[in-house]
């Protein structure tokens, strides 16, 4: 069973926080997509997917130019875990959208989601694409606002998916 991490990052963010749970996670391979692309993912059983959200609730470039190829993958067979990174000061009717972008799309497909987390009230923002039923549907990082929480929250997201991601 293969597990690789891919993401893409404008500001370095999310890179920054690839790395963090690669390194959490013992060493886990990453893909950024602005380089390699998607198309190794059908190598690997089980994903880590790195998405920050730009503008009013967007793909981050990158990633919007990959989605028609992702969106014609078979993810029937694997096992998912989603990080999110948004700023839920500016963006506070935003945050996080395209985690959730990227869920609607890979739960339709029949993927195993796992990683969720639940909206606690450390989190302050006023709508999210990326909250289910009260659970953030992955790991979500606000680095802009509240970067002295990302070690925490990395590190209790990596403990709780490791049995099933590894």
């Amino acid at each position: 069973m293969k597990t690789a991490i891919y993401y893409a990052s404008n500001t370095g963010n999310t890179e920054y926080i690839a790395q963090k749970i690669s390194k959490q996670l013992g060493d886990i391979a990453l893909v950024d997509i602005a380089v390699d692309g998607i198309s190794s993912m059908q190598e690997n059983d089980k994903l880590i997917l790195g998405l920050s959200t730009w503008g009013d609730g967007e793909l981050q470039d990158e990633w919007d130019e990959v989605w028609e190829e992702l969106k014609s993958m078979d993810f029937s067979d694997k096992t998912i875990a989603l990080f999110g990174l948004g700023d839920q000061e500016d963006y506070a009717y935003n945050y996080s959208d395209a985690m959730g972008i990227a869920y609607e799309e890979l739960e339709n497909s029949g993927a195993k989601i796992i990683g969720k987390t639940v909206v606690t009230d450390e989190y302050c923002y006023e709508e999210s694409r990326a909250v289910v039923d009260g659970e953030f549907v992955g790991l979500a990082i606000d680095e802009d606002n509240q970067s002295e929480l990302t070690d925490e929250r990395v590190t209790n997201w990596c403990e709780s998916i490791k049995k099933d991601i590894l």
